[in-house]
């Protein structure tokens, strides 16, 4: 009932929360209808009342699939299907938009101007050319600039072309063609030679773009240990309710055969109300370990799913791989090198200094004087009607007919060139901004690298400390299955003894309750070891095979080597040790 109501709540909420104004419009297509609540419901429902497999028994009845699954499937499930991750592969592409919006800025950039324009000058001298001087002059000009990417360097060229007609009597050319093409070169020799802000900002960028693929293979491995640790934490739920239900039964059998003696007259009837009591107690632990090997499910699906209409949300989840007792965890030296090479925190670290280092050189770059070589050249040409008068300003007695090739001519044989060559200077006087930033930077460069140096000590000791977990959960495997198979012998030897009259109910009910408790330990250990195994990889966060060796339950002598995806034997782990094979004892009924 919790579960169904905790259910409906995040449902309702999810469909009744605030959403952002511009996602209003698509909202309204992806809200969740009735029918969608009601079957989330049912299939939840369903399956908080579903009953545990009784070994020797039939599946419990009712419309939800089971469905087996292996480790490897679920993990190639969450590579597919997990929100999580397909959120972080987003990552990169939104790096590659600001890496093109940076590289945009050394791309040419094309100008033009197209114009025409007419004026009436005021006669406000003899020199105007008239009472009445009407100029109307054309243009069309063209440019092109760009800010070269390598030396901080940056050109202009320029073609500029103009058309004058007017009436004035002083005159040469009417209609008059200029065309003045130019260029122009601006070279930082000092500042801004090395790298300029644009620079810096595309080589941080392009690390934050890399850095953003190893943040993606981060939540792929974390993922995916998470989906490991997920699925062995279902298995261990599973098990846990199946060495329950064998328990209750044991207790109900107890129950019965009490009932016997007291109706024979060897038993008194307290004994019977004794096991009663212990048969309750055991199905309401029952009942809670069912309800934990849901929430186990839940947490499993949330990871392999891509929502809730994938149909593995509502099926029921059957693992078939059982843990084994074969050690491949790799050599503790083998794994610290791994990790000091593939933790991907460590390779954070080391790419955040390469962006410390960039911003350094922007600031070393920054703090000396600037010199930069100007560079001009022109060349212009004039051409269109000639105009012959007699004299100055004296009537038209000819003309000498020309046009705007004329001007280009003129312009392209470079008779009036026009060039400048300049080296500007400026001096910083006194101390300033760059500098202070520049000591600070340098005070950070030390303290990235000594945290590297601490980061490093802390790896070691993590692979360290969960290469110790797994070699204390072998351990704790073997002192179980002593422990348990010294139980199971006890609660028989007090069984044969109550039968003939020569122990009490008392010592049979604690005989029974120390078996449950020794099976529950050994599947623990179990668990854990494979746990163990998982975060031993995980903490050198690589993508290849975790080591650890799967039974397929369905299927004698296969193995599956979990890992990423792949299958193979026994031997097949360069650098692993490989033991003998030992499955955990059985914890079958009696």
């Amino acid at each position: 009932m919790r579960l169904t109501v905790y259910l409906a709540g995040v449902v309702v909420a999810a469909s009744a929360g605030l959403m952002p104004a511009t996602a209003l419009a698509q909202s309204r297509s992806t809200d969740v209808s009735d029918a969608r609540v009601a079957e989330l419901l049912r299939l939840v429902a369903g399956k908080a009342g579903q009953q545990p497999t009784v070994p020797g028994g039939a599946p419990p009845a009712g419309n939800v699939s089971d469905v087996p699954l292996k480790i490897e499937e679920a993990v190639a499930m969450a590579l597919e299907k997990n929100l999580d991750i397909a959120v972080e592969r987003l990552n990169p592409s939104s790096f590659d938009f600001s890496l093109e919006a940076l590289r945009a800025t050394f791309n040419p950039t094309a100008t033009s101007t197209v114009g025409y324009n007419s004026t009436y000058q005021l006669p406000t001298s003899q020199l105007v050319g008239g009472a009445r001087v009407k100029n109307d002059q054309a243009t069309w000009n063209f440019g092109l600039q760009q800010l070269l990417p390598w030396w901080g360097g940056s050109y202009q060229v320029q073609f500029n072309n103009r058309r004058n007609d007017n009436n004035n009597a002083f005159v040469t050319f009417n209609p008059q063609y200029n065309t003045l093409l130019s260029a122009a070169l601006v070279q930082p020799l000092l500042r801004g030679r090395a790298t300029d802000s644009t620079r810096t900002a595309l080589i941080i960028t392009q690390i934050n773009r890399e850095l953003s693929d190893v943040q993606v293979r981060t939540t792929v491995i974390e993922t995916l240990a998470d989906v490991r640790n997920a699925y062995w934490d279902l298995v261990f739920a599973q098990e846990v309710v199946n060495v329950a239900a064998r328990s209750l039964q044991l207790a109900e059998k107890l129950v019965d055969d009490n009932q016997v003696r007291v109706e024979v007259g060897t038993l008194a009837p307290i004994d019977v109300v004794q096991a009663q009591a212990e048969a309750a107690t055991r199905r309401q632990t029952l009942a809670a370990l069912e309800a934990q090997a849901q929430t186990a499910e839940l947490a499993l699906k949330r990871l392999i799913v891509s929502g809730t209409a994938d149909p593995m949300w509502g099926a029921r989840l059957k693992p078939v791989d059982r843990p084994t007792l074969t050690e491949r965890a790799a050599p503790l030296e083998e794994a610290l090198r791994s990790a000091l090479n593939n933790r991907t925190d460590l390779i954070e670290r080391k790419r955040n200094l390469e962006i410390t280092d960039a911003n350094l050189a922007l600031l070393k770059n920054q703090t000396g004087m600037s010199a930069n070589l100007v560079a001009n050249y022109g060349g212009q040409g004039i051409g269109g009607t000639r105009i012959i008068r007699d004299g100055t300003g004296g009537p038209i007695t000819g003309e000498i007919p020309g046009g705007y090739t004329d001007a280009l001519d003129l312009m392209w044989r470079r008779e009036y060139p026009t060039w400048t060559v300049q080296v500007q200077f400026a001096y910083p006087i006194g101390p300033n901004p760059q500098s202070a930033q520049l000591a600070r930077a340098r005070i950070g460069l030390e303290q990235s690298l000594t945290q590297i140096r601490s980061l490093e000590l802390q790896i070691a000791a993590e692979v360290t400390n969960a290469r110790l977990q797994v070699d204390a959960n072998l351990k704790r495997i073997e002192s179980a299955r002593v422990a348990r198979e010294l139980s199971q012998r006890r609660l028989e030897a007090e069984q044969s003894k109550f039968d003939v009259g020569l122990s009490t109910n008392y010592f049979v009910v604690q005989a029974q309750r120390d078996l449950l408790d020794s099976e529950n330990t050994l599947l623990r250990a179990a668990l854990d070891y494979q746990q163990s195994l998982v975060n031993f990889e995980r903490a050198q966060i690589t993508s290849g095979n975790t080591g650890v060796t799967i039974t397929n339950t369905l299927g004698a002598g296969t193995a599956t080597s979990v890992g990423g995806g792949g299958t193979g034997n026994n031997n097949n782990a360069a650098g692993t040790s490989t033991g003998t094979t030992t499955g955990i004892p059985g914890t079958g009924g009696q």
